[in-house]
């Protein structure tokens, strides 16, 4: 529990403000509101975990939840139906702009706050945690004159600010830049930015018919959904527009795959795909407690067959006043590709999964999620056991990298002779105590059959399964 509140005598409004400011400068992402049978829990996401935040007793958790529907312009009145609202304002000194989900439980309503932070897109594409290889392949790929560029990711990985960094380098009074969002959620001076509306017809694929009209340069799409707004995307990007926009999946491979699943015509895919920047978060080590251990083993032989590196020591979380069990903020973990005539070519061609992996990560110009991960592990940024935590092993790893597989998964490839012995002998003695006990087994069993403490039943007696079949 972080906060202690007295509900008897503060404030409602007094309450809600400090549970929101609080957890704003404490660099939560989401407040959630979570309805028990007897009270209101109250946990806030700090570097991608929920922690336990505060109760708010059953007697005042209605009039909390009424306080937040109002100042998000939600209706009160309204609680069977899942509402949305935001919350725009400036509490002692913080800009706040704040995204709220209301959703009906048998307990009563949740809520979600999201808090919403682009000050890393103002800060620019050097602050995003880009390896310098990494940094020079985006600044290749959005001086592209034309072409689609893709950032990946899943939800809450920070797509939308690498895009908006994108849009504000791209944003100039010789550019004619427009977006068409769901919802807008950065206002840039000098981007005509459009905010979709499905009750009304307003969608992606209806705006972008109009966008093109309207003699556009770059053209952001918040996210391709469906496959006609992927289609128009890519149509978009070979007449002469570039086009930046968001997909949910996990690397570049997979991207590659989605596209064409959404009836991209192979032949545009390949002429028109320029980049892909798929990115995932981690929790970054507190630079004031980490300390520095030997490397194991274990993760020895996974540096090696990543990197073919050799590492020694690594830094370990700790914890002190200033973080959350040794972590403090996150840091992201990025895989830019760039696309080359031989990768088009394998696309138009439709060539085998396989084969464009080893054609795609096969590359001493190409930096896997992985890779980057375990670079920024030996840079003290994150951790081993964090870099582990969000990788995919089956879906980012190919058949072709079986070592490095069984790196990860714990097979120890480079474990010594005499604990290789060791293994062995528990896996023997573990055969044989199974062997023994399923000989005693068959011993016993005639013995416990003919045991009068378990009588046979009558002949005449029906079983269940034969009542159930009557």
């Amino acid at each position: 529990m972080i906060r202690q509140y007295d509900y008897d005598n503060m404030p409602i409004v007094e309450i809600v403000n400090d549970m929101i400011i609080d957890a704003a400068r404490r660099k939560a992402s989401d407040i959630h509101f979570d309805q028990t049978p007897t009270d209101l829990m109250v946990r806030i996401r700090i570097d991608g975990e929920l922690v336990m935040y505060a109760q708010v007793p059953a007697a005042v958790k209605k009039n909390l939840i009424t306080r937040i529907k109002i100042i998000a312009g939600m209706n009160i009145t309204e609680s069977r139906l899942p509402q949305d609202g935001a919350i725009r304002s400036n509490v002692d000194g913080l800009n706040l702009d704040l995204r709220v989900s209301s959703l009906p439980t048998v307990y009563g309503e949740k809520v979600v706050i999201r808090i919403l932070d682009y000050s890393m897109s103002l800060q620019g594409l050097e602050t995003l945690g880009f390896s310098s290889k990494n940094y020079e392949k985006v600044q290749r790929i959005i001086k592209k004159p034309n072409g689609i560029v893709m950032v990946t990711g899943a939800t809450g990985t920070g797509k939308s600010t690498t895009v908006y960094t994108m849009l504000q380098i791209l944003n100039t009074t010789a550019r004619n830049v427009i977006t068409v969002e769901d919802p807008v959620e950065m206002k840039l001076a000098g981007v005509n930015q459009v905010q979709t509306m499905s009750e009304i017809g307003l969608t992606f694929a209806s705006a972008l018919r109009s966008i093109l009209r309207q003699d556009p340069d770059v053209i952001m799409i918040g996210e391709i959904r469906d496959n006609e707004t992927a289609r128009i995307a890519v149509r978009a990007s070979i007449t002469g527009h570039l086009v930046l926009s968001t997909i949910h999946t996990n690397n570049s491979l997979n991207t590659i795959e989605r596209l064409v699943d959404m009836d991209v015509e192979r032949y545009l895919l390949g002429s028109a795909l320029e980049g892909i920047i798929s990115q995932r978060l981690c929790k970054k080590l507190c630079p004031k407690c980490r300390s520095s251990r030997k490397a194991t083993p274990y993760e020895q032989a996974v540096f090696k067959s990543a990197l073919h590196m050799d590492v020694t020591d690594l830094y370990t979380p700790v914890g002190c006043s200033e973080c959350y069990n040794g972590y403090k903020g996150r840091v992201a973990l990025h895989e830019v590709l760039v696309i080359n005539q031989d990768i088009r070519d394998a696309v138009v061609n439709n060539m085998r999964k396989e084969d464009l992996r080893h054609l795609i990560y096969d590359n001493e110009d190409m930096t896997s999620i992985l890779q980057d991960g375990l670079l920024k592990v030996m840079e003290g940024l994150t951790s081993f056991e964090e870099v582990l935590r969000v990788i995919d092993v089956d879906d980012d790893l190919g058949e072709n990298d079986s070592e490095l597989k069984d790196a990860i998964i714990g097979k120890r490839r480079n474990l010594t002779s005499s604990d290789n012995e060791e293994v062995q002998d528990e896996i023997t003695n573990d055969s044989q105590n199974v062997e023994t006990s399923e000989v005693e087994t068959e011993e016993k069993k005639p013995e416990t059959l003919s045991d009068p403490t378990f009588p046979e039943p009558p002949e005449n007696q029906v079983s269940e399964m034969e009542m159930l079949d009557i």
